[in-house]
């Protein structure tokens, strides 16, 4: 488990507070601590808008709801709805964004949510879970210490200040360790814990077997740069080639628009890229924000919030120096870099 303070909320700023060595080239923690007060919520361009998310039924009764961009904290979810409830698969990262969330949902049924299942701990998928009333909460075991680990969202000193509304921790409270299957209807569901740290150390799927549907949470993004600092990017790719195996002809990412098999593929060539890079840079001994300042993205170029390259150059680093797949690393020294990598700006975010 992460503890607290080593990830994005309030604990954070007791950290860039401190009074450490700084890498050279990094900008500073109390410089970064300091644009608390000076940025603002970032004006979203065309298209990314909380109205700008759409509804696709991916499936008879299953529908992915998908938030453009795709970037910082706007994550998808989906819905499956059944005779007396609905099953949500995660919240959304503000109250705003959850809200409409659920206006989505009732405008298709009026039935209410009596499942909700988190894919994994971070906030985009699950600050919003206390909107949900009255439903199960559903996930792996370290998703529960994680978010109690980490509590409710405050100000985020690395992005654009965000708006998350009145936001109550709602952790899971029906908790598994390999998995659990939910029904809708007589629709059978398989949640599944992926069995090794990759995106997160806590990440589960959801396989819909009768429908070849494949929800996958934040192990797979489309159009954005996949981001490994708290799981692992070696274990990202074992799991990611587990799933290949799925016989999955539709998959909704946790980021991104819906999307066939193919997707695995796309996003296991990323990560053996920056496996290689890592290797090399530190065989070179370049440290992960130089590293990621000589590196050519290539075919990575276009993807959104590329600067996760130095994150995971950060998380593949720590494991060529043989910490364990998933170990706590340092998280603010890695998001720092990031910023630096940024221009010294605040990331963007459109939450």
């Amino acid at each position: 488990m992460y503890p607290a303070g080593t990830y994005f909320g309030r604990p954070v700023i007791k950290a860039l507070e401190a009074d450490q060595p700084q890498a050279h080239g990094r900008v500073p923690r109390e410089v970064v601590a300091a644009r608390l007060d000076q940025v603002t919520s970032a004006v979203p361009p065309p298209g990314v808008s909380i109205a700008d998310a759409r509804l696709q039924e991916v499936s008879d009764g299953i529908y992915a709801y998908i938030q453009p961009d795709g970037s910082w904290w706007i994550n998808n979810t989906a819905f499956l709805v059944g005779r007396t409830g609905v099953v949500s698969v995660d919240a959304c990262s503000t109250e705003r964004r959850t809200r409409a969330y659920l206006d989505a949902i009732a405008s298709v049924t009026s039935q209410p949510v009596r499942t909700l299942i988190n894919t994994h701990h971070h906030g985009d998928h699950t600050f919003g879970n206390y909107l949900f009333a009255g439903a199960t909460i559903v996930a792996h075991d370290k998703c529960r210490a994680e978010m109690l680990g980490f509590g409710p969202p405050g100000r985020t000193p690395f992005w654009n200040e965000v708006d998350w509304g009145d936001i109550e921790l709602a952790p899971p409270f029906l908790t598994y360790e390999t998995g659990v299957r939910v029904y809708v209807d007589d629709l059978e569901c398989e949640v599944r814990h992926v069995g090794s740290p990759a995106h997160t150390t806590n990440d589960s799927i959801v396989w819909v077997p009768s429908r070849s549907l494949l929800l996958s949470g934040d192990l797979l993004f489309r159009g954005g740069t996949p981001f490994l600092l708290m799981g692992s990017v070696a274990g990202a790719v074992d799991v990611l080639e587990e799933l290949k195996q799925l016989p999955a002809t539709t998959i909704v990412p946790g980021h991104g628009g819906v999307s066939g098999p193919e997707l695995i593929d796309d996003v296991l060539g990323y990560l053996r890229f920056v496996l290689d890079a890592a290797r090399a840079a530190r065989a070179a001994g370049l440290s992960p924000l130089d590293a990621a300042r000589e590196l050519d993205l290539g075919p990575y170029a276009d993807l959104l919030d590329a600067e996760r390259i130095v994150g995971n150059l950060h998380r593949a680093y720590a494991e060529l120096g043989g910490a364990p797949q998933g170990t706590p690393i340092d998280v603010v020294a890695a998001l720092t870099d990031m910023v630096t990598y940024n221009g010294g700006q605040p990331l963007t975010c459109y939450a």
